[in-house]
């Protein structure tokens, strides 16, 4: 089974570095939060190329932890579209060593976020009829 058959476009990669790290030596969660805000906006950002702010983020719930070393990808399909409004479905993936020596990816959490669409002054901008049609909206 191709866990990310259902992700949506890869939106970020990174190799997990020291000074990323918690306390506990793992990789600090709000940092992987912000991935996660970049990696919706970034799908939001089809639908209204503009610019976008981020209005809400459902419950994130981390499955595993993510170390060092570690490539971590965020992958952000939009699967909703108001007048003004984009909502994006985040998947985060964790490429890693396991003890047998392979690589293995590992599902590390997901986030429904919403954008609302601006102007470059920030007041809401209604969405192109012909862009959402474009993407199937």
């Amino acid at each position: 089974m191709d866990i990310l058959k259902d992700f949506g476009e890869p939106r970020i990669k990174q190799v997990m570095l020291p000074k990323d790290t918690n306390s506990a030596g793992n990789i600090f969660g709000g940092w992987i939060m912000s991935q996660i805000d970049l990696a919706g906006a970034q799908a939001a950002r089809e639908i209204s190329p503009e610019r976008v702010v981020t209005i809400s983020m459902k419950e994130i719930i981390f499955k595993q932890p993510v170390f060092v070393g570690d490539v971590l990808s965020c992958y952000a399909k939009i699967i909703a579209v108001g007048k003004t409004s984009i909502t994006t479905q985040i998947e985060v993936t964790a490429l890693r060593l396991n003890d047998g020596g392979f690589r293995e990816t590992i599902h590390v959490t997901s986030a429904t976020a919403t954008y609302v669409s601006v102007t470059k002054d920030g007041h809401k901008k209604p969405i192109d009829e012909k862009i959402k049609e474009l993407h199937g909206f």
